[in-house]
């Protein structure tokens, strides 16, 4: 029970980001005194860090983050080997490789991606579909609404590495997104991982 536990909450703090033990709590419906127990093994083992933040008024509030050991114990797709992949092919084939491998798996996506949604006509569970789609692929991809807008949320990338090395494996799925949601709809990254933020966020709206 204990490690489970301690998984839900390394789960929790990437998906949801920076909380508070009381936070913590609620989402796994543990008592905070359980949760700050489970948090202090973490802190030892470095997994999460802590900032006190002051308030206006009242004791500074505890927020509780992953490190960068936290965030590694999440899947990124055996990144030695996808650079050493996305190496050698740079030196055989130059850039051009580079672009027709991205091409090629973003026309595997797309071809994916559309006969999932083939019987799926309203954007509301068109964009929840392509959540569930990205998640299995290890995106930890939800859903949010705001000001009438969609946010499609990726608490996790699962090819960092490769993105890194390359971005226009980003680029790659900006297009892909548009393109599987269609010409009346309106796609923009709001959030990007490689750019310094935490996760990848899409807001995503009809268009007038």
């Amino acid at each position: 029970m204990a490690d489970r536990t301690r998984t839900r909450l390394l789960n929790a703090l990437k998906s949801s980001g920076p909380q508070t033990a009381a936070d913590l709590a609620k989402v796994l419906s543990v008592t905070t005194v359980a949760v700050r127990q489970h948090l202090d093994g973490l802190l030892h083992d470095e997994l999460v860090a802590f900032e006190d933040l002051k308030g206006s008024v009242g004791r500074p509030k505890r927020v509780w983050t992953l490190t960068e050991t936290g965030h590694q114990q999440f899947p990124d797709n055996h990144s030695n080997l996808i650079l050493g992949l996305l190496g050698g092919l740079s030196d055989l084939y130059g850039q051009e490789g580079i672009d027709r491998l991205i091409a090629h798996r973003e026309a595997q996506s797309r071809s994916a991606y559309l006969d999932a949604m083939k019987e799926v006509k309203d954007l509301d569970a068109r964009v929840n579909q392509l959540a569930e789609l990205r998640s299995r692929e290890g995106y930890m991809a939800e859903v949010k609404q705001e000001d009438g807008s969609y946010l499609l949320i990726e608490n996790h990338c699962s090819i960092c590495a490769a993105a890194t090395a390359c971005q226009g494996f980003c680029r790659s799925e900006l297009k892909l997104f548009k393109d599987v949601l269609g010409p009346d709809v309106s796609v923009e990254r709001t959030e990007h991982q490689l750019s310094g933020d935490r996760r990848c966020v899409y807001r995503i709206e009809a268009r007038n």
